[in-house]
């Protein structure tokens, strides 16, 4: 706690969003045993049929599910393999959890989808596997597909990153280069029974998108591949192989990945735990009884992180001179992804950081108003914060010290500004993942 009221009560509204989404508290809420039943949300899966239970997964908070499903079946669960962020593992009796890098990938990652592929092709009508999938995942289970090789993925990855793509864009080239994404994994798993338990990190939980749909059948087509190569201008960028590909994929040269309806699905349940919404449901409810009206805005906010952010200050500004959309003492919520288009020089932060620079802007010298944003993963690009926040007196502490808001914004370099004025938020790596909230209070 800082001593200052809306950073202290700021903390507590984000930590309240962040233990509603706690990965372990959410499988358990959703899966349980009863008898010779395993139940998952409203399905009722009879085990006296099946001979092995394995788990298998990826994503950031891998760990803490694994634990929880460790717990739910005890000595039922045979074992597994769960691919996790560095850093973010976790002690467990049965599945194994191996890590890797994030977000571009590494050959850990590849070793890890090895390992997950073997189990899978083991798999047969008499088995269950329980897959657990979370943000992150894309980049952490790495099988590239015939012809692609590691370093292919990883170049494809840091261009997408880096040219302002949105995580649907993203995943969709993702999926159309890897055996395991976009289907492959429930292909890989048949005929077995799959159940897959997911933590959203993708704007309005379209399942074919987290963590690129691996038992999802895939929505986004070759020729959609061709269109975001376009957009953003990749196709001289991309590695050769990349780039062929996905001409092969458009001209109907290399088969399509498995649609919504194909039949390898109907043994499949995909069900989410935990997405955004809830995050910000849980921290509208601390922030009532810590004395705020409340609202959420939105959970489906996404575009470029300076744009969001000046609206966002704009709706700090309007409650604080005209008491809309809520009167003070007031929080107003809202969640999503944005991004950040990087230019050729950049500094060091990532967009929660970044939005609450811009945001500091607007709000310059109002009393009493406070806009902060976090990831809910507890990591804002390459650094170890989660975020930031900022007041009205933001900027004016800033110059003080000889700092240049103005340069630190138009060079992206937004955590060594926060850093030396103290408004970092780190929380350390929360081992969840939900994409962002975003925190206005008028006090």
């Amino acid at each position: 706690m800082s001593g200052n009221r809306l950073v202290d009560h700021c903390w507590e509204i984000a930590r309240a969003g962040l233990r509603a989404v706690d990965p372990a508290g959410a499988v358990k809420r959703a899966v349980r045993l009863e008898g010779n039943e395993l139940v998952v949300g409203g399905h009722h899966i009879a085990l006296s049929g099946i001979k092995r239970i394995i788990c298998v997964g990826a994503g950031k908070a891998g760990a803490p599910m694994a634990q929880a499903i460790e717990d739910i079946l005890g000595e039922r669960l045979e074992g597994g393999v769960v691919v996790v962020k560095d850093g973010h593992g976790g002690p467990t009796a049965r599945v194994e959890i191996l890590e890797a890098a994030h977000p571009v990938p590494d050959e850990r990652g590849v070793a890890a989808a090895r390992r997950i592929a073997e189990l899978l092709e083991s798999a047969d009508e008499s088995t269950l596997v329980i897959c657990l999938i979370s943000g992150g995942g894309s980049a952490l289970m790495v099988a590239p597909a015939e012809g692609i090789t590691l370093e292919d993925k990883q170049a494809t990855t840091k261009l997408l990153l880096a040219c302002g793509a949105d995580i649907r864009e993203i995943n969709a080239i993702r999926k159309h280069l890897s055996r395991l994404k976009g289907g492959g994994l429930a292909r890989l798993a048949a005929p077995a029974r799959v159940v897959t338990l997911i933590i959203s990190d993708v704007v309005g939980d379209p399942l074919d998108a987290i963590a690129s749909g691996p038992t999802v059948g895939d929505t986004s087509t070759w020729a959609e591949c061709a269109q975001i190569v376009e957009r953003y201008g990749l196709w001289e960028k991309l590695p050769p192989a990349v780039a062929e590909r996905i001409r092969a994929g458009a001209e109907g040269r290399v088969a399509e990945t498995p649609k919504p309806g194909d039949e390898l699905f109907k043994g499949v349940i995909n069900l989410i735990v935990a997405n955004n919404r809830m995050a910000l449901a849980a921290a509208m409810d601390k922030a009532r009884k810590l004395g705020y009206a409340a609202a959420i805005l939105s959970s489906t906010i996404e575009g470029e992180t300076r744009d969001v952010a000046r609206v966002h200050g704009a709706i700090a500004r309007e409650a604080r001179m005209h008491s809309q959309p809520l009167a003070p003492p007031c929080c107003l919520l809202s969640g999503g992804e944005t991004t950040v288009s990087l230019g050729e020089e950049f500094g060091t932060g990532g967009r929660n950081q970044e939005f609450a620079l811009a945001a500091a802007f607007e709000i310059e010298g109002l009393e009493q108003v406070l806009v902060a944003s976090l990831g809910t993963d507890g990591t804002d690009g390459p650094t170890d914060a989660a975020g930031a926040w900022a007041d009205g007196r933001t900027l004016e502490r800033a110059r003080a010290l000889g700092l240049d808001p103005a340069q630190a914004l138009a060079r992206h370099d937004a955590y060594p500004f926060f850093k030396a004025i103290d408004g970092l938020m780190i929380t350390g790596p929360t081992r969840t993942n939900v994409m962002d909230m975003r925190i206005i209070l008028v006090g």
